[in-house]
């Protein structure tokens, strides 16, 4: 089993904990929310195009809002099954899915009081820095300062560079994976300016 597929299964049992209406860290969206922007996003290519462009987000939205009023157990079902025989991420889910079932996964355990980063694998660390290298340079790109990630190991990767003093994000690979993609809910050490490490903070990181 991958990765993602790991992630998808505990997400779903997450979310079935929590309930159909509890917060998540993706805005207003609750928890059903959530599950209906996943399913969509599998089952519904063609509504994809509401991701990035204006004039179709409202269709997009209004497909979610259809897909959340089914029962929330077949929501759950839909996830936990992965994307049919027919959806583009079926033959890349271990690749394409990896972030998104991760993250997702965090959204939900994090905004529960009193979270705790979770004990993952060294092989599992590895895995998600490799995202990190790959995704890293268009997470950052709307950073006014230099940044610089740092794993606990010690590798290090320059995401950002417009001279000047860096900032420097330390942390686990999940925990920097998180903050690339826009959380700010993580455990990291950030070196640098005052103003600077609240700048990076406070950028864009989407994704």
């Amino acid at each position: 089993m991958s990765l993602a597929q790991q992630e998808r299964q505990a997400l779903v049992a997450t979310m079935a904990e929590v309930g159909p209406d509890a917060p998540t860290l993706c805005g207003e969206w609750t928890t059903r929310d959530l599950a209906a922007h996943l399913i969509v996003r599998e089952r519904k290519p063609h509504t994809a195009p509401g991701l990035f462009l204006k004039p179709f987000a409202g269709y997009l939205a209004s497909e979610q809002n259809k897909v959340a009023r089914q029962p929330y157990a077949d929501l759950l079902e839909l996830i936990r099954t992965g994307p049919p025989w027919w959806s583009p991420f079926k033959p890349i889910d271990a690749v394409a899915n990896l972030s998104e079932m991760f993250v997702h996964h965090e959204d939900v355990r994090r905004s529960q009081p009193q979270w705790q980063p979770r004990e993952l694998s060294a092989a599992d660390e590895a895995t998600l820095w490799s995202v990190v290298k790959r995704m890293g340079r268009v997470a950052y790109r709307k950073s006014p300062v230099t940044v610089v990630l740092s794993t606990a190991e010690g590798e290090r990767l320059t995401v950002r560079n417009v001279g000047g003093d860096a900032v420097v994000l330390t942390g686990k690979a999940s925990e920097l994976l998180l903050h690339a993609f826009g959380r700010n809910q993580v455990r990291i050490d950030a070196a640098g300016n005052v103003d600077d490490v609240a700048a990076v903070f406070a950028s864009d990181r989407s994704v």
